[in-house]
């Protein structure tokens, strides 16, 4: 078994790796504009695809709630979302938040060291962190609410996809039952804190 699952992982591995990499390269100076597509709902639901600090910071919620076991890792990627929600709210009534692009940044980076560390934290510890990323991911999408469509139905599309990709993140952070799986999701931590900080890097020169 473990033979096989270490031949699945390297498989894998490269798959994953690249898949971040298509994403980053895909046209970054673009990375929070909307789809052309009709509907609220539709365009609430690719928002969290199109910024790819947003895509891996929800992954790795998911992931590090795997690795804390339950009930973290049903109970952070549903506090995620209920929390993003409020921070939604704020960024439709243009609420302001102190750099909340730097926060973001800052999330990615953060919760992939979490879990390239493996880092145990107290289950209300953890709460808190991811709480308090959401309300700024949150923001930024409400703060990008486009003009033409239902802010409700936005607000129920980007939530909805929050949670499949926290449900994406679970999925991947099963793989710690193994140790080579347990090693490929600490390797793939590394990456999303390496991206996190050149995310941050962005970020603050633009604040400069």
């Amino acid at each position: 078994m473990t033979d096989s699952f270490r031949t699945m992982s390297l498989r894998i591995a490269p798959i994953i790796l690249l898949a971040l990499a298509t994403v980053v390269v895909a046209q970054p100076a673009f990375a929070h504009e909307q789809v052309a597509v009709g509907g609220g709902l539709a365009r609430g639901l690719l928002h969290p695809l199109t910024g790819t600090d947003h895509l891996i910071a929800m992954v790795a919620v998911g992931i590090w709630g795997a690795q804390l076991g339950a009930p973290a890792i049903w109970v952070l990627p549903i506090t995620f979302p209920m929390v993003m929600a409020l921070g939604g709210v704020l960024g439709v009534l243009r609420v302001p938040l102190p750099m909340p692009e730097v926060v973001i940044a800052l999330s990615a980076l953060v919760l992939g060291a979490a879990v390239a560390m493996r880092l145990r934290l107290p289950f209300a510890a953890a709460a808190i962190v991811v709480a308090v990323f959401a309300i700024f991911h949150g923001h930024a999408h409400g703060a990008e609410l486009p003009s033409s469509a239902n802010p409700l139905a936005y607000g129920v599309g980007f939530v909805v996809a929050t949670g499949l990709l926290h449900l994406c993140g679970i999925t991947i952070g099963t793989l710690t039952r193994w140790p080579a799986g347990e090693r490929l999701i600490q390797g793939l931590g590394a990456v999303i804190a390496a991206l996190g900080c050149y995310f941050l890097a962005q970020s603050l020169g633009a604040v400069a």
